[in-house]
């Protein structure tokens, strides 16, 4: 059974009061021993082996940002364009990557797609300018600071009373992949009351009991995945055709034999939906897509 997954684990010291030190963050861009990361998009600089990591003075221009201190030793980012070559979508590298270089790794890209997508103050409609190590864009027009955003996502594994699952498949996924269920959390909604929305959104199935599990940054671009368990009162599923094409009710045997024999193709380790399956079923399963 998968016991972490990743970006879940691996911490490191983000020491955000450095941020706000000019000397600092001075002496961060001047050190030959400060490890940075280029960064474009959902792209990071990675080759098989794990993530490429350049000195300061090999760095093109960019905004930069400051990740923190992992044994000592300090790392940041710069964000460009496009990654030069060697490049990799995280989404695919990070299945290579130790635990503490994924948490780098997704809070660069995190940081970097929330100032590819907020370039302009929201308040007056000015540009406005980095600051603070990367994580504050200022007004120089108005003064409004604004901080990245992370917007957050429920996903749930939902039990009946035979203790089967549901899994459903969205529109645009081959007929053999299934997931777990997820959607964004509404202005005004408790989590709760975001899985038992959802779900029924999705599949018609109504659900009681709800109990959280484990979160996930998911920087695709600014979630974070907020995991469940649900029980649900009704079982006959009507999908909604927008979001959800086919849901079933999975026992453990039908996962055990048909991830096995290939009929269904469940989210790899990089996901917390398939952390959330496992955990259900008990065991690891084969069977799975990058």
């Amino acid at each position: 059974m998968t016991e972490a997954f990743t970006f879940a684990d691996g911490a490191y010291n983000r020491h955000s009061e450095r941020r706000v030190d000019d000397a600092f963050m001075d002496k961060l861009w001047t050190d030959t021993d400060t490890r940075v990361l280029l960064v474009g998009g959902e792209h990071v600089s990675a080759d098989a082996d794990g993530l490429v990591w350049r000195s300061p003075d090999d760095v093109p221009d960019g905004d930069r940002l400051y990740l923190g201190t992992v044994d000592g030793t300090e790392h940041a980012a710069v964000l460009v364009d496009r990654v030069p070559d060697p490049a990799r979508a995280l989404r695919v590298a990070a299945h290579d990557l130790v635990t503490t270089q994924a948490r780098l790794a997704v809070h660069a890209v995190g940081v970097a797609q929330w100032h590819r997508t907020h370039p302009r103050c929201s308040r007056c409609g000015n540009p406005t300018a980095v600051a603070e190590g990367g994580h504050v864009r200022r007004c120089p027009e108005c003064g409004a600071v604004h901080f990245p955003r992370t917007d957050p996502a429920v996903i749930m594994l939902i039990t009946d009373d035979e203790d089967r699952a549901l899994l459903g498949r969205r529109p645009d996924w081959p007929e053999d992949r299934f997931s777990t269920l997820a959607g964004f959390v509404e202005p005004g909604e408790s989590l709760e009351d975001a899985v038992r929305r959802e779900t029924w959104e999705e599949t018609a199935i109504e659900v009681g009991e709800v109990s959280y599990a484990a979160s996930q940054p998911w920087p695709f671009p600014s979630s974070l995945m907020l995991g469940f368990f649900g029980k649900a009162r009704t079982t006959d599923v009507v999908v909604d055709g927008t979001e959800t094409a086919d849901a079933r009710w999975f026992s453990r045997e039908d996962v055990r034999r048909m991830t096995a024999s290939g009929e269904l193709l469940l989210p790899g380790s990089v996901s917390i939906s398939r952390w959330l399956i496992e955990r259900w079923y008990g065991a690891p399963l084969a069977g799975s897509w990058r």
